[in-house]
């Protein structure tokens, strides 16, 4: 039994680790897609990259190198197996085996990023499965002219167990331990409770204890302490007129509503001689409550019938009757307490379908001003968002009734003001976050005509020093106390440089920050 208990417990633990590994696993991978892509957007938005290759006065070598000492660091610094960058015409531009610059690139997965697509992909390799991250190379007039290919190496199960290996061995050597002691435990507790007994010891007791039942001509009912039926032999069944076969495990009132065998469990005294009606039956029953070891653990009854003897009796005393009178008065009871409680449930639902109803309409009246106002639905869904992690936050997210967009400059792609827009409301919501202030808002305003598109969020947050203000574009700055931030920023600095954009900064310590970004539509 020790040794049973013992599998168990280290099978589960088993178990339980393949679903640990592989969740591991996926993490991992989720996090070198989400570096690979990260790591490739910055190398495309390098300056450097896009005049090189746009230089048509370069040869492919020339451009070569210039661009591979420049992708070398870059490489070592964010710690990718490989950084590529293309050509259109599919020519490597850079590569860690330096015998391979210049070379055409016959790859079937990166056509996608050619058509100005981003995206990340896995594939095998020859050094394993690679987790990689496509992303265009853009000019200044938004006409791509190649491409960055970012590859990391995603990790083995078995470098994934090596890399862990001195966790996995500690937790294997506190499972045996604790399991070893705990199915020792188990195991003496079990063996306790089966009065020393062996498993085959216990079944061949109850089976001749069970047949010894049966064979016996007066009915025999026992149950436990929870009014289950341990035990019902065929001369029970065949007295009370009980016809299922399925009675062991059920409760004794299931069975026998009128039963008189639980009230020996309250009293836990034995009645000898008592004549009780069961089941329309009339029996003469002894009830004793089974002890063992002092405790009681269950009741007893042994009876036989004697329905013709008082049929006669209970007509005259009325016995029938009164139990009907009872059974009526219960049912009407119960009718009136599901009465109450369904006039209170009534009552309380009033409210809660108010307010369900004012969410809806609050939902709706913002869907509909979004869908009228903002024409790239991407667009649209992000601001709405915006406006639901604002409540999350206890953040108010205003949206400018006046907003407006029809259209997205020639400079720039919905991908373009998806960032720009969602970082400089998580900006926002981070400076809120941080702030001590009781009412935290976000404004935002998306204003469009003819001639320029302006994007403004504004917050009451922490604010910024002019200190702060300066930096603020630098990869990696940040204002907050994490290793997350500083790249948000920078994203929409190399946005707006490359559409040639322009930004505007107002801010003040403890009153909050208002960044305008405006763009040309011609």
């Amino acid at each position: 039994m020790i040794a049973l208990t013992f599998f168990i417990i280290i099978f589960s633990l088993f178990v339980a680790g393949i679903f640990i590994l592989g969740s591991i696993i996926n993490s991992k991978e989720a996090e070198l897609k989400k570096q690979s892509m990260l790591v490739a957007r910055t190398v495309a938005t390098l300056p450097e990259i896009e005049k090189t290759i746009s230089k048509k006065q370069l040869s492919d070598l020339d451009k070569a190198e210039i661009i591979n000492p420049v992708v070398d660091q870059l490489q070592t610094v964010n710690a990718a197996n490989y950084i590529v960058v293309m050509t259109m015409d599919h020519v490597r531009l850079s590569h860690p085996l330096h015998s391979k610059l210049g070379t055409v690139s016959t790859t079937p997965d990166e056509e996608a990023a050619y058509s100005e697509h981003y995206y990340t992909s896995k594939a095998k390799g020859e050094l394993g499965v690679m987790v990689r991250a496509f992303v265009p190379v853009m000019d200044q007039n938004h006409k791509q002219v190649g491409i960055v290919t970012v590859g990391y190496l995603l990790p083995t199960i078995g470098q994934v167990l090596f890399d862990m290996k001195w966790e996995i061995l500690f937790a294997t050597i506190l499972s045996i331990i604790f399991g070893l002691w705990g199915a020792l435990i188990l195991s003496k507790k079990l063996k306790k409770q089966m009065l020393d007994y062996e498993p085959h010891e216990i079944a061949k007791i109850y089976t001749e204890r069970i047949e010894t039942f049966n064979a016996m001509h007066e009915g025999i009912i026992a149950i436990d302490n929870d009014f289950v039926v341990t035990i019902f032999n065929p001369k029970a069944k065949q007295i009370l007129g009980v016809e299922s076969d399925d009675l062991l495990g059920k409760k004794i009132y299931d069975l026998l509503p009128d039963t008189r065998l639980p009230e020996i469990l309250d009293y836990n005294q034995p009645i000898y001689n008592k004549e009780l009606y069961i089941n329309k039956h009339t029996i003469l029953s002894n009830r004793v409550p089974i002890v063992v070891e002092g405790e009681t653990v269950g009741a007893i009854a042994i009876f036989q019938d004697r329905t013709e003897v008082k049929k006669l009796a209970e007509e005259l005393t009325g016995v029938k009757e009164f139990v009907q009178a009872l059974r009526i008065q219960n049912h009407e009871h119960k009718n009136k307490m599901h009465t109450i409680a369904g006039l209170l449930q009534l009552g309380n639902h009033k409210e809660a379908l108010d307010y369900v109803v004012d969410v809806q309409n609050e939902q709706e009246e913002m869907t509909d001003f979004l869908n009228n106002r903002i024409q790239n639905q991407n667009i649209a869904g992000l601001l709405l968002s915006k406006i639901n992690r604002g409540k999350e936050l206890d953040i108010m997210v205003e949206v400018d009734e006046k907003s407006q967009l029809s259209k997205l400059p020639e400079t720039i792609d919905f991908h373009d003001f998806v960032v720009i827009l969602g970082n400089l409301v998580e900006n926002a919501f981070d400076a809120l976050q941080l702030s001590s202030i009781d009412h935290k808002e976000i404004f935002i305003s998306i204003d469009q005509n003819d001639e320029v598109l302006s994007i403004l969020v504004e917050d009451n947050g922490i604010g910024m020093t002019e200190e702060q203000i300066d930096r603020i574009f630098e990869s990696g700055f940040t204002t907050k106390d994490s290793d997350n931030h500083g790249i948000g920023l920078y994203l929409i600095n190399g946005i707006i440089h490359k559409a040639n954009g322009q930004i505007e900064i107002h801010s003040a310590v403890d009153e909050g920050t208002s960044i305008a970004v405006i763009f040309e539509m011609g």
